[in-house]
């Protein structure tokens, strides 16, 4: 029996996809979970499968508000499913210069 269908969550997840060379690389930051694909559309996909696999092995093994804490998550009452993901604020491009 499918452990996630005894659990109703619903919360937005910002999702990276970047390209690295020819593979589209999912990255899930408030889960830190990444996949990849070669196409873009399998990236989104395999994302959502991740995001799936990740809640449900931790609800088997009765570790998730651990987890979810461990993430930087918070938990209410005011939010479906009962936690807030960390939101990323800000991603940028940054000039690194190293003097080695």
């Amino acid at each position: 029996m499918d452990t996630m269908l005894k659990h109703n969550f619903q919360f937005q997840l910002q999702v990276s996809f970047i390209k690295e060379g020819d593979q589209y690389v999912a990255y899930i930051p408030a889960l830190d979970l990444s996949t990849s694909s070669h196409t873009f559309k399998e990236a989104q996909k395999m994302a959502k499968e991740i995001t799936d696999i990740f809640f449900d092995e931790c609800i088997k093994k009765g570790v998730l508000e651990e987890v979810l804490r461990d993430l930087g998550w918070r938990k209410t009452t005011t939010s479906k499913g009962g936690w807030i993901p960390p939101q990323l604020v800000s991603q940028e491009s940054m000039n690194i210069h190293l003097h080695l």
